[in-house]
């Protein structure tokens, strides 16, 4: 048939497929009206409908992007599933069991399909489609090429030429085997994922959460999932991924937050960082807290108010009752149970005189237990050389708690908390207040970075130990840079079987960009092995050399001609060359977003290396490489960083030395091999499996880890029409007034009473059950 007659033939499809959608569309609007009922009962299942409308996507998106035949039945794949009122499916949904063999099947092991077709469209009209026909490709296997081997394909490659923007798209389109093999993991898995830059972690990790939802709807909810990233900006980033395959109620934190007080960003030395991201801060902590309840100095009896005939308590007795209470429980309910019985002891000693104020009692309380919140605690603690010794006994060095100390601000209000205060803070809240909210599957990207009391304070989120864990060695920096994963792991496993597996196809980064980059590693990571690259870029890197008083100068000239031809910028810089671009960009009125404030525009944006981990940019413009790597202790790696974040085009502006790294001479033949870049050019090993990502050597010793690589058999889903989807709402509002006003072990007996209410036979119920 002429393309243009399967273009035609594809439309018309796509046509009733968007039909039946919007009205599933309108219906779902007004489905409040058809509930009829009790206001409450008609609010409910608005709330559901409005739930539904979030997951059928928008009435200008695309129905399906892809398609595939097999057995003489041609499926239709999008991002939501679309059916008619007869229950006949148009368009599977890409996290259905049914989807597999779309991104499953490969030239060794096809799944029996016949074509794997992918659509480009422009809303719902179809422009065009790109055709694997695997008969074909096996008939001519000799002839392939690499990337048809590696299982990248035309629209793969389409993908990864789209312009970026400030938010971070879905790649439901593109999953690549390999990752498709992760997202369906089961949700009774820590899952360690490590991936150089551009192989599609992130993406893997978000679609992860999509697929379990769908296919885990009883055990999970958006409401129990999590998503973790090191800062305000990434997770901004990343933030409309979810949202548009229909999963609008995820969690967002930023690491900076993840507790009682945002970070300020107060900067300190990596020595004083690394202190307090050990885990002996925790018992120090701990500690320190309980150590502020104690008898009151000076003094030999409490007592309760002023005057004579004040009740009083002794050393003694208020000593036993302490022992009841501290270190049993959180600090409030301690205080909380030391007040009720000084109120109750108080209120019998005064016989017939009259009990002691309320005032009374907690003034009391207050000078054995004093109220505490973590904020106020941590400034004390740090303000007092004297509380931190006592604190810290014998697991702290004179040193270490000079280091610690510090001169706390006027106001609790001015006090500047740091990146490391925060994971304190959070485990203050823990020992203060109990617990923080539980989830039941949790995501953090860039993992690598971690501290042990920032591993903490994510674990205790968990409410199993199910997570994906995302991140690249490579790119560990900061006082918790890591050569392994190993203690990542271990700090953050749990109850369930720990999974790791090693993403080695790199999309993102051209070749050309990459085989500059790849110089870094042998220096920067000699342990990791680096991606494989995927495709050429449209151009070499471009480095320009100009006098070191010019370096903003060029740079902004630079971001400026990239900008003009419509690309997506990032300008990363060191700290010393910074003000002086900002300085260039004011002096030429030129419009930039500033990463470090947590803006990401659409053209400029300016970033420290730190500040680019994750995000990706048509165009990077890396500044005065010498200074990235000069200004932190893993400068390699930053730098390395820096220039892996562009998807197209690289300018390197410096002062001589574009490159800054030693020769590799001495170094060993495995290290120095880093630096020679592997692209999909060169065709799978002989055996090897392209569906599947290896695992981590390094954590095999770890109790807990599992090595099978079965697909898991997901739970099975139906999709929910408008009657079923009223029936739910009103079962919940009936239910929720039963849970209010009966009794459990009467619940039988209403039902049964319902029942009859209903005029509904014994016999008709047993129907509905067959």
């Amino acid at each position: 048939m002429p393309k243009a007659a399967e273009l035609a033939q594809e439309q018309k499809y796509f046509d009733r497929a968007w039909e039946e959608r919007e009205r599933k569309r309108a219906n779902l609007k007004i489905a409040h009206q058809a509930a009829g009922g009790p206001n409450k009962g008609i609010a409910a299942v608005k709330r559901a409908a409005d739930r539904e409308l979030e997951k059928i996507g928008g009435p200008d998106d695309p129905v399906a992007f892809g398609r595939f035949d097999q057995n003489g039945n041609c499926t239709y794949i999008g991002n939501h599933l679309i059916s008619t009122d007869e229950r006949d499916v148009l368009v599977i949904n890409w996290q259905a069991k049914a989807a597999e063999p779309f991104y499953r099947a490969t030239i060794q092991d096809t799944l029996g399909l016949r074509l794997k077709r992918t659509f480009t469209t422009e809303r719902n009209k179809v422009l065009d489609f790109e055709d694997v026909v695997f008969a074909k490709l096996i008939e001519n296997l000799e002839e392939l090429t690499g990337p048809e081997q590696w299982g990248v394909d035309d629209a793969v490659l389409r993908d990864l030429d789209a312009a970026r923007s400030g938010e971070m798209r879905d790649i439901v389109q593109t999953i690549h085997a390999a990752q498709y093999e992760l997202i369906q993991k089961p949700l009774d898995r820590l899952l360690l994922i490590q991936g150089g830059p551009g192989t599609g972690k992130t993406a893997v990790a978000l679609h992860r959460i999509s697929w379990l939802l769908f296919n885990h709807q009883e055990a999970l909810s958006p409401q129990d999932c999590l998503v973790v990233g090191p800062n305000p900006t990434f997770t901004r980033y990343i933030k409309s991924v979810l949202p548009g395959l229909g999963d609008a109620d995820v969690n967002y934190r930023d690491l900076r937050a993840l507790g009682p007080q945002s970070s300020h960003g107060t900067p300190e030395e990596v020595e004083l960082a690394r202190i307090k991201g050990e885990r002996r801060m925790a018992t120090l902590l701990r500690t320190g807290l309980w150590q502020r309840v104690r008898f009151p100095e000076r003094v030999e009896v409490l007592e309760i108010g002023t005057g004579r005939g004040a009740p009083t308590f002794t050393r003694q007795e208020v000593e036993a009752e302490l022992r009841r209470h501290v270190r049993r429980g959180t600090y409030t309910a301690g205080r909380l149970a030391f007040r009720t019985y000084l109120t109750i002891q108080s209120g019998q000693r005064a016989g017939r005189r009259a009990a002691p104020t309320a005032q009374a009692i907690d003034n009391a309380v207050e000078r054995v237990w004093p109220s505490l919140t973590a904020q106020a605690f941590l400034r004390d603690l740090f303000g007092s050389r004297e509380r931190l010794l006592a604190a810290g006994g014998d697991d702290f060095t004179a040193r270490d708690i000079n280091l610690l100390q510090r001169t706390p601000a006027e106001k609790l209000s001015e006090e500047k908390w740091s990146d490391a205060d925060v994971a304190l803070l959070d485990e203050l809240d823990e020992l203060i207040n109990g617990r923080a909210s539980t989830y039941t599957h949790i995501v953090v990207d860039e993992a690598q970075d971690l501290s042990p009391m920032q591993l903490r304070s994510i674990r205790r989120r968990s409410r199993t130990g199910s997570m994906t864990v995302v991140g690249d060695i490579a790119q560990s920096t900061g006082a918790w840079a890591r050569d392994s994963w190993e203690e990542v792991a271990a700090d953050l496993t749990g109850e369930v079987e720990v999974e790791s597996a090693d993403l080695t196809l790199g999309y993102r980064v051209p070749r050309q960009v990459f085989e500059f980059a790849a110089q870094l590693l042998p220096f920067a990571a000699p342990e990791v092995t680096a991606p494989r690259i995927v495709r050429d870029g449209p151009a070499e890197p471009e480095l320009t050399e100009v006098e070191t008083a010019e370096l903003a100068t060029a740079a902004v000239a630079a971001a400026r001609q990239h900008a003009g031809s419509g690309r997506f910028v990032g300008v990363i810089a060191p700290d010393r060359i910074r003000p002086l671009v900002i300085d260039e960009f004011k002096e030429r009125d030129i419009s930039w977003a500033d990463v470090s404030a947590g803006e990401l525009g659409q053209s400029i944006n300016l970033a420290r290396p730190l500040e680019a981990k994750g995000l990706e940019f048509d165009a990077v413009v890396v500044v005065d490489p010498t200074g990235i790597v000069e200004e932190a202790e893993r400068g390699y790696r930053m730098l390395y960083v820096a220039l892996t974040r562009t998807t197209k085009y690289l300018t390197v502006v410096h002062d001589g030395v574009a490159m800054p790294v030693p020769s590799p001479d001495g170094l060993p033949d495995e290290a120095k091999a880093l630096a020679t870049v592997l692209t999909v050019e060169e065709p799978p090993a002989e055996g090897e499996d392209i569906t599947a990502a290896p695992s981590l050597p390094e954590l095999d010793e770890l109790p807990n880890v599992r090595h099978s690589t079965a697909a898991p058999k997901p739970a099975p889903s139906h999709g929910a029409d408008l009657a079923n989807m009223i029936v739910r709402a009103a079962s919940a509002s009936v239910a929720e007034q039963i849970r209010a006003s009966v009794a459990p072990a009467q619940w039988a007996a209403l039902l049964d009473q319902l029942r009859r209410d209903l005029d509904v036979s014994p016999d008709d119920l047993f129907e509905l059950f067959d």
